[in-house]
């Protein structure tokens, strides 16, 4: 049943409905501004990320299928995220080359920006493979939390055993990800 509201949804989102299309924009611009601001950006950096991710994600809807597994707002987020990141690369290459500018053509920025999603689907597609146990203390890596607090969380006897248990869990999903045929071609 989530499968099929997803696909209702990004079926809208690919159509132009109108008030879905205004629902994204109440519920995630206002999370993809404050990521943005947190990070080094504007607002006016922030809305364009936004009209990236969505135009990224409605032309490779219409060119190929896309399976997503979680809800199309965290897919969205994901999409303005990994756009900001790559801005962010690209400002820094800017200053460091003394004034010459590496401009790309946009077209294949969203060709770049498109890969990296393809690349975040296959990481997210096998992280769901694997155990509740590692989804959650991976999504605790990821995320930073601290050793000592994992320890408490999942009740180890110690940061060593939590340490070797993320290792376990990162190695599993590294297999997953590369006995994939798509690996290779990302």
């Amino acid at each position: 049943m989530k499968q099929k509201s997803i696909s209702i949804e990004l079926n809208k989102l690919i159509t132009g409905d109108k008030e879905f299309i205004l629902l994204l924009y109440e519920r995630l611009l206002p999370k993809i501004i404050n990521y943005v601001k947190k990070n080094n950006g504007e607002q006016t950096d922030a809305e364009e990320v936004f009209h990236d991710a969505l135009y990224q994600i409605i032309a490779r809807a219409k060119t190929q299928q896309i399976e997503i597994r979680t809800s199309l707002e965290p897919y969205i987020f994901m999409a303005c995220k990994n756009l900001w990141l790559k801005e962010l690369n690209k400002r820094q290459k800017q200053v460091r080359n003394d004034g010459v500018f590496e401009l790309k053509d946009k077209d294949e920025e969203r060709l770049e920006a498109i890969e990296n999603q393809k690349r975040w689907d296959l990481f997210e597609e096998k992280i769901n493979l694997l155990s509740e146990n590692c989804k959650q203390l991976l999504k605790d890596y990821f995320d930073k939390v601290p050793y000592e607090e994992i320890v408490k969380k999942f009740s180890y006897s110690s940061e060593n055993v939590a340490f070797q248990r993320v290792f376990k869990c990162k190695k599993k999903l590294t297999e997953l990800i590369k006995a994939d045929n798509r690996y290779k071609k990302l």
